[in-house]
């Protein structure tokens, strides 16, 4: 009689070289000290699972310098009329998505200027695409569909940092002469190597195994929320830490731009209507209207004049003594 041992039948099921590398990986390890976890309350797991995500922000902190590295190059591109584009699958891809959508009411961008790529399309935001992630071809006909230039910026995320569709987003991009960011949660990851700025935040195994929509998950949205809104900080599209680029586009938003405009200058509600209705509603020109003493034409030509940093249009605002 001969035995069958599991090494046996992972080397012949077809997916041993996949399961032997996804072994290595520190996202993918079991932690036998919770083998029993659903065994015990539900108070303490919840402060298992409180615990594990507390370790996340310090994973991140440890690569700060990678991170604004990637920022700085990423805000010179946009500088020159680049885009953000960012390209995962899965758990990764969605976190993408949603951080490019938020950046139009946020920084008054336009949807063409941070894009959010997920491998299978619209249709994977809700539901799996099956093969859509082990593609690099499709992830190279997704950014040509963009016309990729020298000025993009392309941002592969994958936790595991082997996914094909995040890898060969990169990989493309850099051959158009794309600055390239490598997103993963793995060190010496796939995805680090092909990118130009590696960025490896290391959060450790998952409370459940491979589960990579939990630490791993909560550290990428740390790092995208830093990468757009740091960049976006860069090109001016702040005052302070005031968003004067936000876009009233509902009741919430058109009472936190009179908001802005009254902890920017101080300024009283009938003097805030007047200068709102003189630039449309535009907070940034509607500030300078009232700071730096101009109409809301001038505000507009001194804030082109400046690209759109509205300390440099206030310095060079003609003001009357």
């Amino acid at each position: 009689m001969t035995s069958t041992t599991d090494a046996d039948h992972t080397a012949s099921d077809g997916y041993g070289e996949l399961r032997a590398q996804l072994a290595t990986l520190t996202t993918e390890a079991f932690r036998p000290e919770l083998a029993e976890i659903d065994q015990l309350d539900t108070i303490e797991i919840a402060r298992i699972m409180n615990g594990e995500d507390r370790s996340v922000p310090a994973a991140v902190g440890a690569r700060l310098p990678e991170i604004a590295a990637a920022i700085d190059g990423t805000a010179e591109r946009m500088a020159r009329g680049g885009r953000l584009i960012y390209a995962g699958a899965g758990t990764a891809g969605r976190l993408g998505v949603l951080d490019a959508s938020e950046c139009p009411p946020t920084f008054n961008t336009d949807p063409s200027e941070v894009i959010g790529l997920i491998a299978g399309g619209p249709t994977a935001m809700v539901k799996a695409v099956e093969g859509a992630e082990d593609s690099k071809e499709l992830a190279a006909a997704d950014l040509d569909a963009l016309d990729l230039t020298a000025d993009d910026t392309v941002v592969g995320i994958s936790a595991s940092g082997r996914t094909p569709y995040a890898i060969g987003a990169v990989e493309h991009a850099r051959s158009k002469g794309a600055l390239t960011i490598g997103l993963s949660c793995n060190a010496d990851s796939a995805l680090g190597a092909a990118a130009e700025h590696g960025i490896e935040v290391v959060v450790g195994p998952e409370l459940l195994t491979g589960s990579t929509r939990l630490k791993a998950g909560t550290a990428q949205k740390l790092v995208l929320n830093m990468l757009s809104t740091i960049t976006m900080i860069r090109l001016g599209k702040t005052y302070g830490n005031l968003m004067v680029d936000v876009r009233a586009s509902n009741e919430k938003l058109r009472a936190r731009s009179r908001r802005i405009v009254s902890l920017a200058t101080g300024a009283s509600d009938e003097e805030i209507e007047a200068a709102l209705a003189a630039t449309d509603g535009e907070v940034k020109n509607a500030i300078l209207t009232i700071l730096g003493q101009v109409d809301g034409p001038t505000a507009a030509a001194l804030l082109a004049a400046s690209d759109g940093h509205l300390r440099a249009a206030l310095a060079a605002a003609p003001r009357t003594t």
